[in-house]
């Protein structure tokens, strides 16, 4: 669905086309190429590859699913809050097949422009070809656009959402001269950690309150354990004892850690276990040495494995 940026006022009428007459060939010369931008450069069939085919596994700790899934049946953008590691983008992967919705994630970074997301043009053979952004195509199409730790990237980048996180809808590719009405299945999700909060790094209230929000944070202790028994396939008696130690550090947040052990964490010490690594060899490769430099904090940590292994 496109839509002459002219006729809704944007901008100054235009040849629709957005041909450039070739230039006049010189001699023993090829004349110049035209620009042609007549095209998407994406497709629904595209836009079937980032489909989830096969059921994620995630363990449902409240009524996230409901809620979810209540906004996602209203069109409403979703905000996912909570630490590292706790299942924010399992939770995503989750929905997205449980709903049959491609899923289309942008890892976010500071580098990231907002043309990586809407879109630009390609010079090829043929001349010079639009390619739609994953936004973009995700819009076009109806999918869920994931922007994934999205106070990462520069908050002059972040503004394109806000069309499509209103009652607007649409996507205005300026350099392309197109208005990109938003698919009836599209949505937008971002998630962020706000421990990282800063001045620096933060969403502009403008952003925040275009969404919904839910907040997650590591399970309680029997369900975490379940969870880490699961993935890594250790036994349950030592998933236990991994999430205690979990725990122990979590407590340190702030005295001397800047992030508490996360499930993920917990998940490849178990895998490392199930692997033949001796249980203390492996919580301090996958618990402890990455999460700190400083020699007192390892051996505190050090001193909590040795407790339960």
């Amino acid at each position: 669905m496109r839509n002459d940026l002219s006729q809704r006022g944007y901008l100054p009428r235009r040849d629709p086309a957005f041909h450039t007459p070739a230039a006049p060939a010189a001699s023993g010369t090829s004349a110049v190429r035209p620009v042609v931008a007549d095209t998407a450069g994406s497709s629904p069939v595209a836009l079937d590859a980032f489909r989830v085919t096969k059921e994620p596994y995630y363990r449902s700790v409240a009524d996230e699913v409901a809620l979810y899934e209540a906004a996602y049946s209203a069109r409403m953008p979703m905000m996912l809050k909570g630490p590292t590691g706790c299942g924010k983008t399992r939770f995503v992967e989750y929905m997205a097949w449980k709903l049959g919705k491609p899923l289309v994630t942008v890892a976010c970074n500071e580098d990231m422009t907002a043309s990586d997301l809407v879109g630009r043009f390609l010079l090829d053979a043929n001349g010079t070809r639009w390619q739609d952004g994953p936004l973009t195509m995700a819009a076009r199409f109806g999918g869920i656009c994931y922007l994934d730790e999205v106070v990462e990237a520069r908050q002059d980048t972040t503004v394109v959402i806000h069309s499509l996180t209103d009652a607007r809808r649409i996507l205005p590719l300026e350099k392309k001269g197109e208005i990109v009405e938003a698919h009836p299945d599209f949505q937008v999700v971002i998630s962020y950690n706000p421990g990282y909060q800063s001045l620096m790094k933060d969403l502009k209230q403008s952003t925040k309150q275009r969404f919904g929000a839910l907040d997650f944070n590591y399970p309680e202790h029997e369900v975490e354990a379940e969870i880490v028994a699961h993935e890594s396939g250790v036994a349950l008696d030592a998933a236990k004892k991994l999430v205690h130690i979990a725990e122990h550090a979590r407590n340190l947040k702030g005295h001397g850690l800047d992030e508490g052990i996360s499930t993920r964490m917990l998940i490849y010490a178990g895998s490392l276990i199930t692997r033949n690594v001796a249980p203390l060899a492996a919580c301090r490769v996958a618990l402890v040495r990455p999460i700190t430099d400083d020699p007192d904090m390892r051996d505190a940590l050090d001193s909590a494995v040795t407790t339960y292994f």
